[in-house]
């Protein structure tokens, strides 16, 4: 059984936002290879800690059935709702499909859902994997950079107390103008 990692994966403008000032993010829309990549990525994984607003923009794939509307759509479609979900929120009493609400810390829902898995598990929201990184639980971070400037707004991690040693593992351009950032955790850095 191999070892399953944490992954932080996300869509960031070139000044290293993941939203802009208003909570727009439609410029990471991703289009034919970048959609195709990203269907592959989350159907490799195990499972998948969310917050509320990632798991509120993510609801269309289970509850919108125009988007189904392509073959592509409809895969992802199948993928994200047969993924195992935990939401982390303040304010939501239930969560739909295959999803549950986060009963634990961050530290030990992580862990539990590496341990219900030997596949990677992805976590998503600035603020909660700003928070597996500041507990060293994250093996990799797999950024989207846009090609676009937003000039403010949400960003990609919070500031962490200490300096996290990263390793580039891959880098990759698509057509879109994209370009993929795989960094993994340097280990053994001092």
């Amino acid at each position: 059984m191999s070892h399953a990692s944490l992954i932080v994966s996300m869509g960031v403008s070139v000044d290293g936002f993941i939203a802009d000032r208003e909570g727009g993010f439609a410029w990471t829309a991703p289009i034919d290879e970048l959609f195709r990549f990203h269907l592959e990525e989350v159907g490799k994984l195990g499972g998948y800690l969310l917050g509320r607003r990632l798991y509120e923009n993510m609801l269309v794939w289970e509850n919108d059935p125009s988007m189904r509307s392509t073959e592509a759509g409809a895969e992802f479609a199948d993928v994200w709702c047969a993924l195992a979900k935990v939401v982390f929120s303040r304010t939501l009493d239930h969560v739909q499909g295959n999803a549950r609400l986060a009963e634990a810390s961050v530290a030990d829902e992580i862990k539990a859902a590496l341990a219900a898995t030997d596949k990677d598990v992805s976590i998503g929201g600035a603020d909660l994997a700003g928070a597996a990184l500041e507990l060293d639980l994250v093996d990799e971070v797999r950024m989207f950079r846009y090609p676009v400037i937003v000039g403010g707004g949400t960003p990609f991690l919070p500031p962490v107390t200490h300096d996290i040693q990263l390793d580039l593992l891959e880098t990759r351009t698509f057509g879109s103008r994209v370009v993929y950032e795989r960094y993994g955790r340097a280990r053994d850095a001092a």
